[in-house]
């Protein structure tokens, strides 16, 4: 999930620079779509079975696919002289917005699905979160240091879009133990 951020940062800023506006939108956008997916996954949650949640969650993990990989259409041009901010917001949620969403909602679906499971720790599964921040910092820190420096952002691009169908398939999977354990 935070793999995505700076890669996309790193394509769009030539296009606009490095200005506080540029960076605060980003952070906006991705934070209110990361609040967004925490919504979803409390409704969904909520309101459907188990059954009826791995069905429809892994339909909608199908749609980012249509946006992959991730990259900036090279007709796409921001305003030369209006505000950008508008241009940005747009190109984020055509370019990585659903991609975003999608894994937003892992965590949280990924914890009250496991709640749901027969497992004997089933009825504590907060530890899932410390993993999921754990990663977070992981993928935050090797960015820099071993993505950014090593590989063209092309690369990165098809590289993220590699491990979003592993993390398909992993889903899926978890979908399934959801399903079979009722």
């Amino acid at each position: 999930l935070f793999l995505v951020q700076p890669m996309l940062a790193k394509m769009a800023l030539p296009l606009l620079g490095g200005s506080p506006a540029v960076w605060n939108t980003c952070m906006v956008f991705f934070q209110a779509v990361l609040l967004a997916g925490y919504g979803y996954t409390h409704a969904v949650t909520r309101r459907l079975g188990a059954r009826r949640q791995a069905a429809l969650h892994l339909g909608l993990l199908l749609l980012p696919l249509l946006v992959l990989p991730i990259r900036i259409p090279p007709a796409w041009a921001p305003p030369a002289q209006q505000n950008p901010i508008p241009w940005l917001l747009t190109l984020l949620f055509m370019s990585v917005g659903l991609p975003f969403f999608m894994l937003s909602t892992i965590a949280p679906t990924l914890q009250a699905w496991y709640a749901r499971t027969g497992h004997p720790s089933a009825q504590d599964p907060y530890f899932l979160y410390g993993v999921s921040n754990l990663g977070s910092i992981v993928a935050l820190l090797s960015y820099p240091i071993l993505l950014e420096p090593r590989l063209r952002l092309a690369e990165q691009s098809v590289l993220w879009s590699r491990g979003y169908w592993l993390f398909l398939a992993l889903a899926s999977v978890c979908a399934f133990v959801l399903w079979r354990s009722g």
